[in-house]
């Protein structure tokens, strides 16, 4: 049986919009929730897995931005069922229907995580950005303020991943004009100014 969003159930509400604005808005609501559910395991595995010299402070942050990301789930989903909706947030709901790219499980270090991260990150903003104005343009001004509220965390928790990007890259940069300089004493590993 395929756990894929589907057609979901709807129950009676007194709110204010009419079936079909509530059926296009639970759709996006559950397409958004199997994003947040998706990308907080993938931030877990972030979690449990760096390693490196900024261990403390990534498995911080990442604990964090995984807290974030269950809190998303959390909204979208009371959303969906104060719509009168079914939240579709199973694990393999939001396996099969997660619009997020694969995370990349050979990442080791920080830098490899936080790249992983980000990437994602910027792709459930985007998509949340998109969920925003879909939302407002069929008539549900609630639901893009839902979507809103959780744009603002994810560019901050986005900003956060790419400061320690930032950071490495110009540790990178400096080492290898110092090498370009003669003292080879430093090599830029391949691909890593990517």
């Amino acid at each position: 049986m395929s756990t894929a969003l589907t057609e979901t159930r709807f129950f009676e509400t007194s709110i204010d919009l009419s079936e079909h604005i509530r059926k296009q808005v639970v759709t996006l609501l559950n397409q958004r929730l199997a994003d947040a559910t998706d990308l907080k395991t993938q931030t877990k595995f972030a979690h449990w897995n760096v390693k490196g010299v900024q261990f403390f402070q990534l498995h911080e942050l990442f604990d964090q931005i995984a807290e974030h990301f269950d809190d998303y789930a959390d909204l979208l989903a009371e959303r969906a069922t104060a719509l009168g909706g079914t939240a579709q947030g199973t694990l393999r709901q939001a396996a099969a229907s997660s619009s997020i790219p694969e995370y990349d499980i050979t990442a080791t270090n920080g830098p490899e995580h936080v790249r992983a991260l980000a990437r994602n990150v910027a792709a459930f903003g985007e998509y949340v950005r998109e969920a925003i104005d879909k939302s407002d343009e069929v008539g549900d001004k609630s639901t893009a303020d839902v979507f809103t509220e959780i744009s603002r965390q994810v560019d901050k928790d986005l900003w956060f991943l790419q400061a320690h990007l930032q950071a490495y890259l110009s540790q990178l940069r400096k080492k290898a004009l110092s090498a370009a300089r003669g003292d080879g004493r430093f090599a830029v590993p391949a691909g890593a100014l990517s």
